[in-house]
């Protein structure tokens, strides 16, 4: 079952962020733990969607997972991810499985990547300038940041638009948590705007209020 407020509304060139949570809430457990059993929802269906990194193979969802995945991911200009997350996939073999450019915000570019190029750009001035270098990247796209420390910087620096949850029945006890700590508490959403239930998933989108 899906309902929705924003149908026929144009949700080009947004910035949003989203991640798999467990039903207490966390995005990884501890240690790094839990991704087998937050990602079991990307191989428990028919339908495939394509993935553009060497290293990762293709996602097979239920067909209502895919109903909002598929253009999700197609009206996806960039995207904004941190220097660990880019390091701990060894940069998914050279191409994220989104077939994006992907701006890498970190403290020091790697030394085996001297120039940006269309797989990878990195940025070493902050938030607002990975993020205004991914909006030039994508054009008329949305931007998606990466869940975690990514997410709460550009939550707190007001430019975060739109939250995706995809929650999964998993209770992990514990773990890292879609915004970390955030300095400015409380925040408030409204929606959810989108609710899709896929086979072992409930995919709910938010408004971020302003």
């Amino acid at each position: 079952m899906r309902t929705t407020e924003t149908e026929g509304e144009n949700d080009m060139g947004k910035i949003v962020t989203g991640a798999t949570m467990s039903l207490d809430g966390y995005i990884a457990g501890p240690g790094e733990s839990g991704f087998d059993l937050l990602f079991q929802w990307y191989g428990n269906g028919d339908v495939e969607i394509p993935s553009a990194s060497p290293d990762v193979p293709p996602i097979r969802v239920s067909a209502a997972s895919a109903g909002l995945v598929k253009p999700e991911w197609e009206n996806t200009g960039a995207l904004v991810v941190g220097r660990y997350l880019y390091d701990m996939t060894k940069a998914w073999g050279g191409r994220h499985p989104m077939d994006v450019t992907t701006v890498v915000l970190t403290h020091q570019r790697p030394d085996d990547r001297p120039e940006d190029d269309e797989n990878f750009v990195f940025v070493t001035e902050g938030i607002e300038a990975a993020v205004t270098r991914a909006k030039e990247v994508a054009g008329d796209k949305n931007v998606v940041v990466n869940g975690g420390q990514m997410a709460r910087q550009c939550l707190e620096a007001g430019l975060l638009d739109e939250v995706g949850v995809e929650l999964v029945p998993v209770v992990l006890g514990g773990g890292k948590t879609l915004f970390g700590e955030l300095g400015t508490t409380p925040v408030e959403f409204e929606g959810p705007v989108a609710v899709v239930e896929g086979t072992g998933v409930t995919h709910l989108r938010y408004r971020v209020k302003k």
